[in-house]
């Protein structure tokens, strides 16, 4: 068989990412993945982004993948103010979606026919009439946890069951068939009020799981063993599409820059000393909370790594680190370890032997890249799904919640509590032996044979058969 002939023989998927580094970052790892797992890719690429950071990453997948094709995907112009919100991310989510019937003839443009379209969980309602209209099977790529997951799929029937003249009760724990229940504060905050853009996107989105092909989370059987053990026999007997768990998701060749100043500093430090803090790629915390995060830092003790947000995007952030912590907190972080507001890569500092503890909001990328490296965790939750993927962490032996802190926006935690919270965590053995197992159990995931990779192969195999078939 020629090279050609070879390459022809492969299912071909195009993937549509959402906006943000939180959802695109998983597509572009599945994107390398799925390469060297010998399918065809098309990317599907956003115009505009909301970051200079998605534009960068982007571009740097394609030096990495030249074999990875682009597609463009420029979107209508819409009025914000008429839309329900102001976080630009949730708008570039609305625009995206509004502009989703002109999918139909750039999925039909794309050359060899697709076997599939892996699509963000964020654009499934609207681009999935799309997909059926043109007959090609849909996955839904679900960023988050499979916990999250199965609350998501559970939302809106609980919705239609709580409502009365038009206002919705809510019970005090959220019930998921076949999982603990969620008590209603760690349900997003902003599920509590159905009239915003986010709410109203959601339940649509959790309406149309059902239609789709099949879910794929990154995720994996021992991180989320009470939710993913016989799921999708269950599944398939309620007549839902399966999940295809193939995580971790693993880093790749395009995310590595040039040796920062983060990774110098932190190669001259012991093994196992320095507990690094970062709050995502979205989740800014107030200058008061920053303040009082800097005193718990030094106060704990503890050597260092912080990386420093305050703002949502990052064409406006500008402020500089002194004039955001002031001259003294500096002085006083300066002799116990080093804070930086530039992007450092995540992966790479996690897997330093000089870390031995991660400060983290609880986004699910960041708890799997530690999940991944066995880094033992702190998670203050500060929005979204959080709270619940804090509750896997907890679970799993990972490390801590603090639950009475609450979400990152309803109080300012002062920095003794900080600093002592921080002394558990870098003093805790048990943590460290659980991080230690589970770093074992993700290894053995995606190796041959593991649980992972036996559910990557099978949606695979599903992809070829679409490629006959169409």
């Amino acid at each position: 068989m020629s090279t050609s002939d070879e390459l022809n023989s492969y299912p071909h998927v195009a993937i549509l990412p959402s906006s943000g580094m939180g959802h695109l970052m998983p597509f572009l790892r599945l994107a390398a993945t799925l390469v060297q797992h010998h399918c065809r890719v098309t990317l599907i690429t956003i115009y505009p982004t909301v970051s200079v950071a998605e534009s960068k990453v982007i571009s740097r997948l394609f030096s990495a993948f030249p074999q990875i094709t682009e597609k463009q995907f420029h979107l209508l112009p819409f009025d914000p103010t008429s839309a329900n919100s102001v976080d630009p991310f949730y708008l570039h989510w609305e625009a995206i979606r509004r502009s989703s019937h002109l999918l139909t003839p750039l999925l039909s443009s794309i050359s060899p026919s697709l076997s599939a379209l892996v699509l963000d969980v964020t654009l499934t309602s609207s681009v999935l009439p799309v997909t059926t209209n043109i007959g090609l099977p849909n996955y839904i790529m679900f960023t988050s946890s499979a916990r999250m997951c199965s609350f998501c799929e559970s939302f809106p029937p609980y919705v239609a069951s709580k409502t009365s003249s038009g206002s919705v009760q809510f019970d005090d724990v959220f019930e998921i068939p076949g999982l603990s229940p969620v008590p209603i504060s760690s349900i997003p905050p902003a599920l509590l009020n159905l009239n915003n853009l986010f709410s109203t996107t959601f339940i649509q989105n959790g309406q149309s799981f059902a239609k789709s092909s099949g879910i794929i989370i990154n995720s994996f059987e021992a991180l989320e063993a009470d939710i993913l053990h016989g799921v999708n026999g269950k599944r398939a007997a309620d007549g839902l599409p399966p999940f295809y768990c193939i995580g971790p998701l693993l880093p790749c060749e395009f995310e590595k820059i040039e040796c920062s100043a983060p990774v110098k500093w932190l190669d001259d430090q012991p093994g196992g000393s320095v507990v690094y803090v970062s709050f995502g790629s979205r989740s800014a915390l107030s200058s008061e909370q920053i303040k009082e995060l800097g005193d718990g830092l030094v106060r704990s003790g503890c050597r260092f790594l912080w990386v420093v947000k305050c703002k949502k995007v990052d064409k406006e952030d500008d402020e500089s680190l002194d004039n955001l912590l002031g001259h003294e907190l500096m002085e006083r972080i300066r002799n116990h370890g080093l804070v930086t507001k530039e992007w450092v890569n995540q992966q790479e500092i996690l897997g330093h032997r000089g870390v031995g503890g991660f400060v983290t909001h609880g986004g699910w990328n960041s708890l799997v890249e530690a999940a991944w490296d066995g880094v033992p965790m702190l998670v203050w939750p500060q929005a979204g799904d959080q709270k619940i993927n804090a509750e896997v962490i907890e679970r799993s032996g990972l490390g801590m919640w603090v639950k009475r802190w609450g979400w990152g926006t309803e109080q300012v935690v002062e920095g003794e509590d900080i600093g002592e919270r921080i002394k558990d965590l870098m003093g805790n053995d048990q943590w460290r032996v659980g991080a230690k197992n589970i770093r074992e159990e993700a290894r053995k995931a995606v190796g041959f044979g593991g649980s992972s990779e036996r559910m990557l192969e099978e949606l695979m195999e599903e992809w070829k058969k679409n490629s006959s078939i169409i």
